[in-house]
């Protein structure tokens, strides 16, 4: 079938998850984070992911608000900065305007143009979210903004991908959905979406059950893809 709807991740995949650490570490009097922005972002993205596969597993849900602070606490401890309350609050600051990446607003845009519907599916909380989006100035763009807070549960459980069909009452193979995590577009694949898997920094697939139809560096043949 023909895709009517296409449906995207939020963090990593339309919005930028380093630029919190990049946009302070410019900042005057920041030298030590400066020395250490690149491996605190990292340390933080793996540990706010990592809690939610975690707490999805054991039934211990909470919003991704929590596990970001969590996430970035661990990180800060383990990259020797964690004695600065300063850094923390600026960094959790900068994590509600986070910078989208600089095809998103023209490869939405053009999906509209087009006639296909359009959505976020994030493990994010909504208020997170609407910042977000907001922030990056891409509202218009986007029938839905879809939070796993309605489901209780956070990717890849099975009842996060059925929240698309629910809302734009669509068939899964009707359904592109596009993330930057090898993991969730192949259990995106695996529910029965049509998936890409954005891989800016060129990792290895996963070895998982399942695996995306299509592997982009970026978001730029999104519009291409979806009308082919």
């Amino acid at each position: 079938m023909a895709i009517k709807t296409c449906v995207f991740d939020a963090y990593g995949t339309l919005f930028d998850v380093g630029a919190a650490a990049r946009i302070a570490a410019g900042e005057d009097g920041r030298e030590a984070l400066a020395a250490k922005a690149g491996e605190l972002a990292e340390f933080w993205r793996q540990k706010q992911l990592q809690y939610t596969w975690l707490r999805a597993v054991s039934g211990n849900h909470t919003d991704f608000w929590t596990v970001t602070q969590d996430g970035l606490d661990w990180a800060l401890e383990k990259t020797g900065l964690g004695g600065d309350l300063e850094l923390r609050e600026r960094l959790l600051a900068l994590y509600w305007e986070l910078r989208a990446y600089k095809e998103v607003p023209m490869m939405l845009a053009q999906l509209k143009a087009a006639g296909l519907q359009t959505a976020i599916l994030s493990n994010g909380a909504p208020d997170m979210l609407d910042g977000a989006v907001g922030s990056a100035g891409i509202e218009m763009f986007l029938d839905a903004v879809l939070s796993v807070e309605d489901v209780g549960v956070f990717k890849p459980d099975g009842r996060v991908y059925q929240m698309v069909l629910d809302r734009f009452a669509c068939a899964k193979d009707e359904v592109l959905f596009v993330s930057s995590n090898g993991w969730d577009a192949a259990a995106a694949s695996g529910f029965g979406f049509q998936t890409v898997w954005v891989n800016r920094a060129g990792e290895p697939m996963d070895r998982l059950f399942a695996e995306p139809q299509h592997v982009l560096s970026d978001l730029t043949e999104i519009p291409q893809l979806a009308g082919s």
